[in-house]
C-alpha cells in the first residue's frame, strides 16, 4: 500500500485534535480569567530504506496565551481582577495548590470562599473561611476585611485574612485539564506581595472569536483535503491493482 495513505491520514487526525482545542477555546469565551490554548503543526520526517522523502503531520500544544482578558466592571463586592500580572491561589480537586485569574468570588453557606468553580481560595494558611458579616472589604492587596455581624460600629473593619496571590514566570507554569494552572515542579508557589486586585472587577476570556472562527474554518479545509487526499490514493491503488489483473 502507498504510504502516502498513512501520510494523509496522519495530516487528517491532527488537524481533528487542533479542531478540538480550537473548539475548547470557543466553548469558553464567555469564561472568567480564561487562557485560550495554543497549538501549531509541525512535520516529522519518515525514515526507513533509503531518503527520508515524505513526513507526518504532527500537533504541539506549546502553552497558553496568557495575554489579559477585557475587564468588565460589575460593582460587586466579591468580584475581583488582577491588574497587571499575577495569579489567585486556589485549592484543586486534587486537594494541590493552583492558580487562575478567575475572581469571580462565593461564600458558601459554610462560610467558605470560593471561586464561580467551587475552588476554595487560599489565604496565608490555607482556605479562607468568612464569618458571618454585615460588610466585607477585598483591598488591592488580597486583605480580607469585615464588619462582624451585630457589630455596634459598622465602619470599624476586622483583617480576616489575605488571598494568597502569586506571581511566577510564565515558565514554570502550566495548564492542565482542569482549566487550572499548575507549577511544573508541583511544589506551591511563594505568595508575591507586589500582585494587585481590583475589587467590582472581573476579567473575561482572553479568547478572539474572530480569530478562532477563522481558524476552525481553516481547519476543516484542511482536514477536507486530506481526506480527498486518502481518497485518491486508494483509487489509484485500485487502478493498478485492476492493471495487475489485466497483465
Amino acid at each position: 500500500m502507498d504510504r502516502s495513505l498513512y501520510i494523509a491520514m496522519s495530516g487528517a487526525k491532527q488537524s481533528l485534535l487542533a479542531q478540538n482545542s480550537n473548539a475548547n477555546n470557543l466553548a469558553n469565551i464567555q469564561t472568567t480569567g480564561f487562557k485560550s490554548d495554543l497549538e501549531w503543526f509541525r512535520n516529522r520526517p519518515v525514515f526507513g530504506e533509503g531518503y527520508p522523502t515524505r513526513v507526518y503531520a504532527m500537533i504541539e500544544k506549546p502553552g497558553t496565551n496568557f495575554s489579559p482578558g477585557t475587564m468588565q466592571t460589575t460593582g460587586r463586592d466579591l468580584d475581583v481582577a488582577i491588574n497587571g500580572e499575577g495569579f489567585i491561589a486556589v485549592q484543586g480537586e486534587d486537594g494541590k495548590e493552583s492558580y487562575t485569574r478567575a475572581g469571580d468570588l462565593r461564600i458558601t453557606p459554610e462560610g467558605l470562599l470560593r471561586t464561580g468553580t467551587g475552588l476554595p481560595v487560599m489565604g496565608q494558611s490555607g482556605p479562607i473561611t468568612v464569618p458571618p458579616a454585615e460588610k466585607l472589604t477585598i483591598g488591592s492587596d488580597g486583605t480580607i476585611s469585615i464588619v462582624p455581624m451585630g457589630a455596634g460600629n459598622v465602619t470599624t473593619l476586622q483583617v480576616l485574612d489575605r488571598i494568597k496571590l502569586v506571581n511566577p514566570e510564565i515558565k514554570e507554569l502550566e495548564k492542565q485539564g482542569d482549566g487550572l494552572l499548575h507549577p511544573k515542579d508541583g511544589k506551591p508557589l511563594v505568595a508575591n506581595t507586589d500582585v494587585r486586585l481590583v475589587q467590582g472587577v472581573l476579567e473575561g476570556s482572553n479568547v478572539n472569536a474572530f480569530v478562532a472562527m477563522t481558524e476552525m474554518i481553516e481547519l476543516a479545509k484542511n482536514f477536507e483535503l486530506q481526506t480527498k487526499v486518502m481518497k485518491n490514493v486508494d483509487e489509484n491503488s485500485a487502478a493498478s491493482a485492476r492493471l495487475m489483473q489485466m497483465a
